[in-house]
């Protein structure tokens, strides 16, 4: 049975509730993987500040394998850097790490400044510029993604942890005041990602995980920052949480976000039963044990028994990777014959 859809329509119809003709397969995070930079003859450490260089290698997911998107930035940095992290991005080093924040900026709300002129503050001109050079050249067959930290995320990010943590637990209305200021933040980086031409859009708040903080804190600190980010940024919008999120997924639900994802250690069934039926659910497909460690005869298997288990796509539990070989990322996309048969 051939495709009636093209990737980009697929994966917009069902973000917005709509039938489509099979479950699409895709992802709203990190998804470089080392056989395309290989194939493309392109360093990782320079691919996060040159917009062509991450362009191509988002684009070539699809080119490649016929992941059925494209997405930017790879690392959890950018937003940090904004505000005046300092990164390092391991030029010296082989092989492939993610850059990481060596110095952070931030104490408490007074110290997070927003440049006036976003758009051109930091490495946002390297995302803005592959989303547009993706929008280009790929045109409408396939769905452009980006992602922004979630508040608590990002606050961890800009602000040692250690002192996040303990604030948060005796003082939560100073960290209140900090994850607003940095929802005003989150917000205008949204739109303009939009504006540069990106289809979908998701929140990652990992640090808001019940293995970090507890439901309570959840509800009461994180989930109101949510709520009115995803009121205002563009849609269609996911919210991801990293961990067992089967005692929050309710809150996560109430966050307003088109769809919630989650990763391996959420129990799908449950969720399911809590969410009903018409609830969108992404995540469940894990990564790193399945597509990073696991058999190529074990992926596709692996990926069927996440629709089967209650989520709606094919959507990795949290960034791919990079190291996943192509023999893994080639089960991942034949799995699309399964799945035509299942809803055909």
């Amino acid at each position: 049975m051939a495709d009636k859809l093209t990737p980009r329509e697929r994966v917009l119809k069902f973000l917005h509730g709509e039938q489509v003709d099979r479950p699409p397969i895709f992802s709203g995070m990190g998804n470089v993987i080392k056989p395309v930079l290989d194939k493309y003859g392109i360093n990782f450490s320079r691919v996060h500040r040159d917009p062509e260089l991450m362009a191509k290698t988002a684009g070539g997911m699809y080119r490649e394998f016929g992941f059925e998107c494209a997405v930017v930035p790879f690392d959890l940095g950018v937003e940090a850097e904004v505000l005046g992290a300092k990164m390092n991005f391991y030029d010296d080093v082989e092989g492939i790490l993610y850059p990481t924040v060596k110095e952070k900026s931030v104490k408490d709300a007074n110290d997070v400044h927003i440049p006036d002129d976003l758009e051109h503050a930091g490495r946002l001109p390297v995302v803005v510029g592959a989303i547009k050079t993706m929008r280009r050249e790929l045109g409408n067959d396939v769905a452009i993604g980006t992602y922004v930290l979630g508040p608590f995320t990002l606050a961890g990010q800009v602000k040692e942890l250690d002192a996040l943590y303990e604030e948060s637990f005796l003082e939560p209305e100073k960290t209140g005041k900090l994850l607003e200021r940095l929802s005003d933040f989150i917000i205008r980086i949204f739109k303009i990602y939009r504006d540069a031409g990106a289809d979908y859009f998701t929140l990652r708040e990992m640090g808001g995980t019940s293995d970090v903080m507890s439901p309570r804190s959840f509800k009461s600190l994180i989930k109101p920052h949510l709520k009115r980010i995803l009121s205002e940024m563009p849609r269609p919008s996911i919210l991801h949480i990293c961990g067992d999120t089967n005692a929050i997924i309710t809150d996560m639900a109430e966050c307003g976000a088109d769809a919630v994802s989650v990763d391996h250690k959420n129990c799908l069934a449950e969720t399911r039963q809590k969410l009903g039926p018409k609830a969108l659910i992404l995540g469940n497909f894990d990564p790193i044990k399945v597509l990073h460690k696991g058999a190529a005869k074990d992926v596709g298997p692996a990926a069927i028994e996440s629709l089967n288990g209650g989520a709606n796509a094919v959507w990795p539990g949290c960034d791919l990777w990079p190291e996943v070989p192509k023999e893994n990322m080639e089960a991942l996309m034949t799995a699309l014959k399964e799945i035509k048969l299942k809803v055909a």
